[in-house]
């Protein structure tokens, strides 16, 4: 089984690939758009993620995205909160 990364990096890694992808996640948050428990499950596939040492890089060289990148385990997630908050606005 592969170790777990420490949680405070892969949040600001979350946090990170939300804002390039156009989402900001604490809004969404306070705004009830993303649970507690949705939140947590993000950062939790993060610390899973094979590609989490490749990700600074890529968000270093990506200011705006229009999607997280194939690899990012919460490119569905984000993009669907990027659906949602696009409907609520």
């Amino acid at each position: 089984m592969r170790k777990l990364g420490q949680i405070m990096p892969h949040l600001r890694l979350v946090l990170r690939m939300g804002q390039t992808t156009g989402i900001d996640l604490a809004a969404a948050h306070r705004e009830g758009i993303l649970g507690h428990d949705d939140w947590a499950e993000m950062v939790q596939s993060c610390r899973k993620c094979e590609w989490a040492s490749g990700c600074p890089e890529w968000l270093n060289r990506n200011d705006l995205a229009s999607d997280a990148p194939q690899t990012c385990p919460n490119r569905e997630r984000l993009a669907a909160l990027k659906s949602k908050k696009s409907k609520a606005n």
